[in-house]
């Protein structure tokens, strides 16, 4: 029999000991705690999406990216100067040779001054005055230095080459060995002189001038007045011993038509 005043325990309680939180509190989801979870998901979620991302691209280039052959070589760079419109007849630039002779400009004859009584043989201003001034001095020591040819025209070397070339039946190399190809003798330039001695002409133009005392002299003084032999002994251009065949190079103007050349080696 129930008493009077006091329901009884609902049916759909539960009969735990100590279970005192009502159920509607007890199921309710905690979603404080979900929402800082999800953040961190998204951020992890996004490196490791982006990692992903990088490997296969990476992947990607490398299949498709064209392989380096290894038998290729690069391709060398140039190291030939790009041409300038430096004359051809400068010997100190370019390699214009015929028969081991370099070509040379022919000098103006308003350029071009006596050293000579007669007038007859000449060079250019600065060549002849250093010229009579050596002569000038050999003469004070009792050395005669006679001249026996100066400038010379690329007719008159036309004529000196193929002319005599014929009448002692040499062929060109023969003849070149000994004479200039017209166009390449350097008495074209009013700077190269042929000396002979006075006191012994029979020495002009042979290789016995050496044993004179013009000779002599001028391998012990010629270099003070700015002169020097073209062809010595075992010359690199190939041309025949002359002791008589002097060059001036005691300005800037010789010095840049026959100093440079000196050392090349022309093409035979």
């Amino acid at each position: 029999m129930k008493k009077a005043g006091f329901p009884g325990k609902p049916q759909n309680s539960s009969s735990d000991p100590g279970d005192d939180i009502p159920a509607a509190i007890r199921d309710t989801p905690d979603t404080g705690s979900r929402l800082r979870v999800q953040p961190l998901v998204l951020v992890i979620g996004g490196v490791v999406g982006f990692v992903l991302l990088a490997i296969t691209s990476g992947f990607l280039f490398f299949i498709t990216a064209p392989k380096k052959n290894t038998d290729s070589q690069p391709t060398p760079v140039s190291s030939i100067p790009i041409a300038t419109n430096t004359p051809t007849t400068n010997p100190a630039t370019n390699n214009d040779t015929v028969l081991g002779h370099l070509a040379y400009p022919e000098a103006p004859e308003s350029e071009l001054l006596p050293i000579t009584v007669d007038g007859r043989i000449k060079m250019r201003q600065a060549a002849a005055q250093r010229f009579q001034q050596m002569a000038q001095a050999a003469r004070s020591a009792g050395v005669i230095l006679a001249p026996i040819s100066g400038f010379r025209s690329v007719k008159e070397q036309e004529q000196l080459f193929f002319n005599v070339g014929a009448q002692r039946n040499q062929t060109p190399a023969q003849r070149a060995a000994l004479s200039a190809p017209p166009g390449h003798s350097e008495h074209h330039t009013g700077y190269a002189v042929d000396i002979g001695d006075g006191a012994v002409p029979a020495t002009n133009l042979q290789a016995t001038f050496e044993n004179t005392k013009a000779y002599q002299w001028l391998q012990a003084n010629a270099a003070r007045f700015g002169f020097e032999m073209s062809f010595p002994k075992n010359n690199v251009q190939g041309v025949s011993y002359e002791p008589w065949h002097w060059r001036f190079v005691g300005d800037r103007n010789s010095l840049e038509t026959f100093y440079k050349a000196r050392n090349l080696k022309p093409v035979q």
